[in-house]
Formats: C-alpha cells, structure tokens, sequence
C-alpha cells in the first residue's frame, strides 16, 4: 500500500456523522428538487479554485476504493466526483440526501435497508443500481472497513435500487458508515466483490491465504485506462489529462446527479501539503484551503484580503508509542507518568489560535464529551495535569529510576527515543519540538526526525517508529466511536493489518483498575452498539474511561481550522461564521461542498 494524508486518515475512520437514534421502522429520507446552475448570462467559464494534496501519476493512481492509499481521491472533493447517500448537517442533525432515497432501521429484523435513487447514470451513461452499492461494500469488507464488524451480511433487497444489511450488532452508527460512504461502479470492482462472496461464503477469512491474496489484489489494482474505465457519478468528472505535478482540473459531468444545482463549471484543484501550497494561496489562486498555516501565514494572508474560517475539527495531534520496540511503555504506569510530565498547554499554543490544548483525555473531542458522558462519569476522567513531580513518582513506582537528571527504563536501560513525525505538518512539527524540550528537561531524550507525510502514517503502521506524533480522534462523526476506532483500530493491530503491521502494538484485551479485564474490541464495538442512544451513552462512558485509564495513545492538542476563504475573486461570498453550516467539521461534511450542491455557493 501507498500513503495516508492526514485528511484521508480523518476520513479512513469512519465516514460518516452520527444522527439521533433510529426508530424501529424505517424512515424515509426525501430529497429535495434541483435548481439550474449558473447564471447563463455572460457564458465565461465559471471557475472554483481549491487545493489538495495528491500523489502524481504512476504512484498516484485511480483505484478509490475506501482503505486503499495514494489513491486521487482529493478528499472533501470525492463527493462531487462519487456521490454517497447524503451529507450531514452537523448541528441541525439532518440528512442532504445526495445519491440516496431512504433509508432506515428494522429492529425487529436486525436489518438497515439502504435505497438509492432511480434514474441515475454512471458518466458513461449506464444506470446506477443497487448492484454498485453492494460491490462497494464487498470490497470494502475487503479492505477491512469498520462496519464489517457490525455487519454479516448485504444482498439486493426486493427492488434492484435497494440493499439489505444484515446487522449481527445492530447499532446507529451503520447509518453513518452506509450512507456517507462513497459508492463504486461494479464494472470496475464487480470481479472483486464477486471474489469476496466466494471467500466469505465459503467460511474464509482475510486472514487466510486466499482472503489475504484477494486483500492484496484490490489493493494492487490499477485501471489501465481511466479516462474509459473510470466510471464517475458525481456532478464533477475528472480531466485526466490536466494532471500535473502543481494541479489539476475537475469539470462539470452533466450526466451526474447535481450537476444542474451548481453554479461552477470547473473546479481547479492545486497540489501539495501546506509549504507548497502556501505561495498560490498568497497568489489569490486558491478560493478555499483546508490546510494548516503556521500563524505567521494567517496574518499575512488577512492583510491579503482573506478570511480565516475556524471550524472546529474534533480532532488534533497525539503522541504515539511503539509497544514492540519499547517494552516499558507496555505498563500502563509508564504512559500514564508520560502524560503527566508533558505539558500540553505548551505543546498546543505554538500552533496559534487553531490550537487547544486536551483537557478531558477522554479518547475523544472535549467540544462533545458534555454531550455524551454524565457529570459523575466526567468527574472520573483524569485528566492528567502537568506535574513532573508527579510523573517522576508514576515511573519510579514502575521501575525506573532517574541518576544525574537522566532517567533509566526498568530494563537498565537510558531513555533515549527517536520521534518522528509528518515533517510538511507544522503543527506536528512544532508540538514534536515542544514535547522533545519538555521531555530531556525532565529527563528522556528525544531525537527529532521529519518523515514526509506520506510515508510516515506508512511506517508507523509497519512499526518503524518509537515515538511519533500522529491524529487522534475523528473529524468524520460526531459520535464517539469513531473517535474509539481512531484511538484502538487504525494505527493498531486490526487496521495496520493492511500493511502488514501492528501499529501501535497496543493488546486489545487489556485489565484495567476501573472493570477489570476488558475486551477492547468489544468495547469500542459497543460505544457504537444498539439502535438506544442512551444505552450507548452508558457504553461511551466506559470506552472513556476505559482510554482514560489505559492511555493507548495520548492526545495532545484539539485543532480547529485556519481555513483561508477569497471572496469577490471567484466566490462572490462564503457565509458568515454564524451560520450553522460552518459548525460541520471540515474533513467529513464539508461546507463547501454542501454549499455547492445546494446552490449556494455563488461565482463572483
């Protein structure tokens, strides 16, 4: 496998947002009509102008299924290229309906049946069918996708429009996982899914010869001429020959769902982490980034003219441990006294006004903690305040001992680790910086190296790293379970899997003082389990204080975006900061692409 960018990590995790508790019976979700786009009046072409990093052609390649890397998904843009069901309002908790119809719950069946709308065509002109949704989530059980632990099953349910997914663990968050989830043409990924049907039902597993060969096949797999083969949805279609090094371009698909509500008709992505990308930002070529600037490029970029959106991300930086590499991490005491000694305020304030340091250490964003764990459960949560005295205590107690300043494992021998972190990451960069000072003053030397961001998540995941800085939480739902599945499954054991890693090497069977011994699996599964929000209240709080105690990885800073947005150059406006639509987190629901697919995203 290829690389993760941060942002394609965020989606990794879950895409998706969580809404209320789903009723027994199905609910219908109605989409709205569409509108005519454009003015038609002067006839020039109506340009947006974004950025994204992405890899180039040969490495860079066309085969989006969700889990393989170094893909051109270019993130909050896949949406107009392959449709999901719908977006989600984050703070009006409502549905857009986009590629689906309805959808719901059958609790007496244990079912989520999916239903998307008719009459819609591939750019190539053939009909969307129920048939593409379930070879996408084939392959996607393939790729080892979450909800393939809440899910035994899918198959066509009684019209060719409709999928039935069979839940062995029902829970709300399938909604999040099914409907936000981008589909795939069947023509391109039907010999796989069909693959993944005789393997599962068979009684394979991934984990056998043939399960890991089909696994590696998938990701291998390289459309051989995409601008034929490469069937899009969306209202926007790639120009594959506008691929360059510094930039492509994305052009109106009138044959995709959309395409008549939205007012651009090309959209010109630029390429690259935020160093290269930062100059055509100062240019005024770019109208929107996600990207996070140092503070210094903020002023520069106000006094440009341009507005800086702060959307809360629900996500940040987190300090990572090797449990292979570094045995006396294994014993919860030495994380814990780790997390005393760093001081995150520090840590997060060299980031600017985007930057917060962790309060709650819940294993999830504070913003949401009040939303999900009752006073009494908060007050258990520790939330590991600076004291290096204390942290001295906390190692002593397990084994180590400190002699002229410097401090020494229980093994003998002097702590001395290597942190790396994605080097184009100014953030990552600075907090590295700020814990690395921390650290030898209280007495472990750290030694700083920058791997480039896309081959850092790759090696921390092959387990080529003793301390890294990497995300926590999860930008992609409000639900907490994401946000679990980001702490325990992604760079760990169940999901490094895919590149033949453990991770973070962190046991998901764990004893902890607060329940004893604890099935972690379980536990995040359950944080997400049932169709009862408040009985998945009760197990939040236990997959909280569950982090809390174990400390798997340990957050460091919330971040929010520093999103620089031009308006009067290509955008006529953005909305002000007080509409709720700005609450949607950047890197799941985006708000300009919601934007455009309503309408109301205006050229200038």
């Amino acid at each position: 496998m290829g690389s993760l960018t941060r942002r394609r990590l965020l989606e990794l995790v879950g895409l998706g947002a969580v809404g209320t508790a789903a009723a027994a019976t199905t609910t219908a979700c109605a989409a709205e009509g569409g509108g005519k786009g454009g003015d038609g009046k002067s006839g020039k072409a109506r340009e947006f102008h974004g950025a994204w990093p992405y890899q180039v052609p040969p490495k860079g390649h066309f085969n989006l299924m969700s889990g393989v890397t170094d893909s051109i998904g270019l993130g909050m843009y896949l949406d107009l290229i392959f449709l999901p069901g719908g977006m989600w309002y984050w703070k009006e908790q409502k549905w857009e309906p986009l590629l689906g119809k309805k959808w719901g719950f059958d609790e007496k069946t244990s079912t989520f049946s999916y239903t998307i709308k008719d009459g819609l065509t591939w750019s190539d002109g053939s009909p969307i069918t129920g048939q593409d949704v379930l070879t996408t989530f084939l392959c996607r059980r393939v790729m080892r996708q979450t909800e393939w632990q809440f899910v035994n099953k899918a198959e066509i349910g009684d019209d060719e429009h409709t999928v039935v997914f069979t839940m062995t663990n029902p829970s709300t968050v399938i909604e999040r996982y099914v409907v936000r989830a981008a589909v795939f043409p069947h023509a391109m990924y039907g010999g796989f899914a069909k693959r993944a049907t005789e393997l599962f039902d068979s009684g394979g597993s991934l984990d056998d010869a043939d399960g890991k060969k089909l696994n590696e096949d998938l990701q291998a797999y390289r459309p051989k001429n995409p601008d034929k083969d490469v069937l899009t949805s969306g209202p926007f279609r790639y120009d594959f020959g506008s691929i360059t090094n510094a930039q492509l371009t994305l052009r109106k698909n009138d044959k995709g769902w959309g395409a008549d509500r939205i007012r651009f008709d090309t959209i010109t992505v630029f390429n690259g982490e935020t160093t290269d990308v930062t100059p055509v930002v100062l240019a005024k070529n770019v109208d929107y980034a996600t990207h996070g600037f140092p503070t210094a490029t903020e002023k520069e970029l106000t006094s440009k003219g341009f507005r800086i959106i702060r959307p809360p991300t629900y996500a940040g930086g987190g300090l990572f441990l090797n449990l292979d590499k570094l045995p006396e991490f294994r014993d919860v005491r030495a994380r814990q006294g780790l997390a005393h000694a760093i001081d995150r305020r520090l840590a997060a304030e060299v980031g600017g006004d985007s930057y917060k340091p962790v309060q709650l250490m819940a294993g999830f964003s504070d913003i949401l903690v009040p939303q999900w764990l009752s006073d009494a459960d908060q007050a258990r949560l520790n939330h590991y305040e600076h004291d290096q005295d204390k942290a001295a205590s906390i190692l002593t107690a397990a084994g180590w001992t400190r002699r002229n300043g410097r401090w020494f494992t229980p093994q003998g021998k002097p702590a001395t680790y290597e942190i790396n972190y994605p080097a184009e990451y100014f953030d990552y960069v600075a907090a590295a910086q700020s814990i690395t000072r921390q650290l030898k003053k209280f007495g472990i030397q750290l030694n700083m190296r920058g791997v480039t961001f896309t081959q850092q998540p790759i090696d921390l995941d092959k387990g080529r790293f003793e301390f890294a800085m990497q995300g926590w939480g999860a930008s992609s739902a409000p639900h907490p379970h994401f946000s679990f599945v980001a702490a325990f499954f992604t760079h760990n054991i169940p999901i490094a899997a895919n590149q033949g890693g453990k991770g973070i090497a962190f046991p998901l069977t764990q004893n902890t003082k607060a329940f004893g011994k604890v099935d972690l699996e379980k536990v995040v599964n359950e944080a997400g389990a049932g169709l009862d929000e408040q009985k998945q209240r009760r197990n939040v709080a236990i997959a909280a204080r569950a982090f809390n105690e174990l400390l798997p990885i340990i957050p460091i800073e919330e971040r929010y975006g520093n999103n620089p947005a031009l308006q009067g150059a290509r955008v006529k406006e953005w909305p002000p900061d007080s509409d709720p639509i700005m609450l949607n987190a950047p890197y799941a629901d985006n708000f300009t692409t919601l934007l455009m697919f309503k309408g109301k995203l205006q050229p200038a």
